[in-house]
């Protein structure tokens, strides 16, 4: 093993992005064997490979037996278990239950070894000790960012402002988390005030992904355009333009609360997660040319490094300032493609506008797994320019250091996070 490879196997690694369900999940209705070595993102392509949906549906019913569950599923396992998603799952098998090859005998067997890794402390173990990660910021698409009780220093919480930026208001739920009724645009800029500063102090960043359900491209609203589109939403009767004024509107206030509180504001880029209904028109980072333009005290998060309009981010990254540019979920995407990224990111933008891992994922056994798939490809790619003679062995090892932990303290007020969550536990 080399001196690099030494170093990114042993060197803590930030986790910019996680869904991670939380301990009583886990512990009390966590996942059969099955559910966890193939429910993250694999089932996207077991479907592309052909399995039917009787099959997809049976290999998620715990209620059924282990064996017939995945035969259903066998021939398009063999055609999946090369892409990123299919590595994703070895891993799992290799490394929580020793199994080098899927069978459905093996699969039973391994049943055993779940239970006792679903147990209270084992997530916080898995996560922390065996994939040593520094600290996870997991969105679970709320508001709230409370302090999780099994890691109060560990798993950290985004705000979410999905809703908001879809123009999706909900009077009910404004009313019931702020005690402000939302009847007017005024009363909307109070309720977004009040939820910043209730939740905001726990808070590791704002997110939104929007971009699964309308376009990345945003435009600067008026006050009146906006307040008239408001009136349209709240008596249900918005047009696909009302629905985006507002929706713009929304985004605009919650990157200002985000400066204001020091938070970066995440956003969903590139690929969507599933299988046919990507309108590929939606999700390219340079819709949001002028949103970037507009606040260049924010930092915006772009994530997925924008699959597969990869080499536009990298432009995006050289030219504006406020842009950070995340790897998070792309190794498990397309490997081959995110190291080629790192490569190329790394001769064109400085390295310290790179952050180099997010699982993506639900339970602690992928969020591992992706995380030593992630270190893999990084050491190959990273290894590459060295044999080219484009690195030095050192300055590989500080570029590794910095996309890998160094760049995530200098973006995210961790510390501060830190300090907020004790302050809220105690």
């Amino acid at each position: 093993m080399t001196d690099l490879a030494a170093h990114i196997e042993q060197q803590p690694l930030v986790d910019t992005h996680e869904h991670l369900r939380k301990e009583p999940e886990w512990v009390e209705n966590g996942p059969d064997i099955l559910q966890d070595l193939f429910g993250n993102y694999v089932p996207a392509d077991l479907k592309t490979a052909g399995a039917s949906p009787e099959a997809m549906r049976d290999l998620m019913d715990p209620a059924k037996e282990i064996g017939p569950r995945f035969e259903g599923i066998r021939s398009a396992w063999e055609a999946a278990q090369l892409t990123g998603y299919g590595e994703a799952v070895s891993l799992v098998a290799s490394t929580f239950y020793g199994m080098d090859e899927l069978t459905a005998d093996g699969l039973v067997s391994a049943q055993d070894h779940l239970s006792a890794l679903r147990q209270g402390g084992q997530r916080f173990d898995i996560l922390k000790n065996r994939a040593n990660l520094d600290h996870i910021q997991t969105d679970d698409f709320c508001w709230p960012c409370e302090p999780d009780a099994s890691g109060p220093d560990f798993f950290f919480y985004d705000l979410s402002w999905k809703d908001f930026c879809n123009g999706t208001i909900d009077p009910a739920t404004i009313s019931e988390e702020t005690g402000i009724d939302v009847t007017n645009l005024e009363s909307l800029r109070e309720a977004m005030a009040a939820i910043f500063a209730k939740h905001a102090g726990c808070a590791i960043a704002v997110k939104a992904q929007h971009a699964y359900s309308r376009t990345l491209d945003w435009h600067e609203r008026s006050d009146d355009d906006a307040a008239r589109a408001l009136e349209a939403t709240l008596a249900g009767s918005a047009s696909l333009d009302e629905q985006l004024c507002i929706g713009d509107w929304c985004w605009a206030r919650g990157v200002e609360h985000a400066i204001d509180h020091n938070l970066p504001f995440k956003i969903h880029t590139g690929y969507y997660a599933g299988n046919d209904r990507m309108p590929v028109s939606r999700i390219k980072a340079g819709n949001m040319c002028a949103l970037l333009a507009a606040y260049p005290k924010a930092r915006f998060v772009l994530m997925h490094i924008a699959y597969p309009y990869s080499q536009e981010l990298i432009a995006l990254a050289k030219h504006y300032g406020n842009v950070w540019v995340d790897l998070c979920w792309a190794w498990s995407i397309d490997p081959y493609s995110s190291a080629d990224f790192v490569r190329r990111f790394i001769h064109t933008v400085p390295s310290n506008k790179l952050f180099g891992f997010g699982g993506d994922t639900g339970w602690p056994t992928s969020a591992m797994a992706y995380a030593i798939q992630m270190r893999r490809w990084f050491t190959r790619a990273l290894e590459a320019e060295v044999a080219e003679g484009l690195l030095t062995e050192r300055q590989a090892i500080d570029v590794a250091t910095r996309i890998m932990y160094d760049n995530a303290y200098a973006c995210f007020d961790i510390p501060g996070t830190r300090s907020h969550i004790a302050s809220a536990s105690a």
